[in-house]
């Protein structure tokens, strides 16, 4: 008799799964990555780049982003552009979005992939705690933003780079920012993650019949630097025991090529995916009513809407 793993750790089996891929080019087409300069944003430039993709590295550092403009076009003959956008600061990413809308006539790919991993509490200047602002409201607004002109590009396909972690926490919407909790990297990782695809199903809701498409995923289990800014303890658990378990990053600019890319998934929209494997998400972030009530407090918080 065959035995199928519950829901909840199916990211186990699809995490030793072949992975789907695809040759479709992307030449010319616009894509925007936000992160692009190291881990997974920076394996999905590379490999967008590798399918004649028009790059838009939307990145905290400009001077890194130069180096690896450089590297790039010594590979493969295409633009790659660079805007500038601290996702800690909502004000650039509006500053950010406007630059994109004035620049791209068209916009074919929003890749939402930059991170923060925090085992402490850190708030932004404008008192969100940085994680949630960082994983979860920069890439709300910005994705928001730039809505009508990916309708006027249609068909384009906006992906957020998730996570597993989603599974760590739900959303408190009585403490976002854990005034009144202690805080924990695993819950405040979680809570963001877990707040981003409950408005990820909101957002495929509001696009249906638009010619955009927006899903999620986890990008694998692969080695990136998020959690670098960390202290010292952690930093050499990271390097020295956490990395040499993972795999290349490579794999997920591969996966992330494949949701941008594939034909087949033209019209497939508010899915999670494991690398490529549709996967089902933790109970907590299906839970469409509190999806609602999130939707409107990042809506309140983005300075989309009044407050109260």
């Amino acid at each position: 008799m065959k035995w199928n793993l519950p829901d909840e750790l199916m990211f186990m089996a699809n995490s030793r799964a072949v992975q789907r891929s695809t040759t479709a080019p992307m030449s010319g087409k616009v894509c925007i990555v936000s992160g692009a300069t190291s881990g997974v944003g920076l394996e999905a430039t590379r490999r967008l780049a590798r399918g004649g993709a028009h790059i838009v590295m939307l990145v905290r550092n400009p001077d890194k982003a130069r180096d690896v403009r450089s590297q790039i076009r010594m590979q493969y003959p295409v633009s790659v552009d660079i805007v500038q956008a601290d996702f800690t600061d909502l004000e650039q990413v509006r500053v950010a979005a406007n630059q994109l809308l004035s620049e791209y006539p068209r916009i074919d790919v929003l890749l939402n992939s930059a991170g923060l991993f925090c085992t402490t509490r850190t708030l932004t200047a404008a008192g969100f705690d940085s994680v949630f602002c960082v994983n979860h409201l920069a890439p709300f607004l910005l994705t928001y933003l730039l809505l009508e002109r990916m309708k006027a590009s249609a068909p384009s396909r906006i992906i957020h780079v998730n996570s597993e972690g989603h599974r760590f926490a739900g959303v408190n919407l009585d403490d976002l920012h854990w005034e009144h909790r202690l805080y924990t990297g695993l819950g405040g990782y979680g809570q963001s993650k877990t707040a981003q695809l409950l408005t990820t199903w909101e957002f495929a809701d509001r696009l249906q019949g638009s010619g955009v498409t927006i899903n999620a995923m986890h990008p694998g289990d692969v080695k990136t630097n998020i959690g670098n800014n960390n202290g010292p303890l952690y930093r050499w658990y990271l390097h020295h025991i956490v990395w040499p378990t993972l795999k290349d990053a490579a794999i997920s600019g591969e996966a992330l090529y494949y949701l941008a890319a594939a034909p087949e998934l033209t019209e497939v929209t508010g899915r999670f995916f494991y690398l490529t494997i549709e996967e089902k998400p933790a109970a907590h972030a299906l839970d469409r009513a509190k999806g609602k009530q999130v939707w409107d407090r990042s809506m309140q918080l983005t300075g989309l809407t009044p407050g109260p």
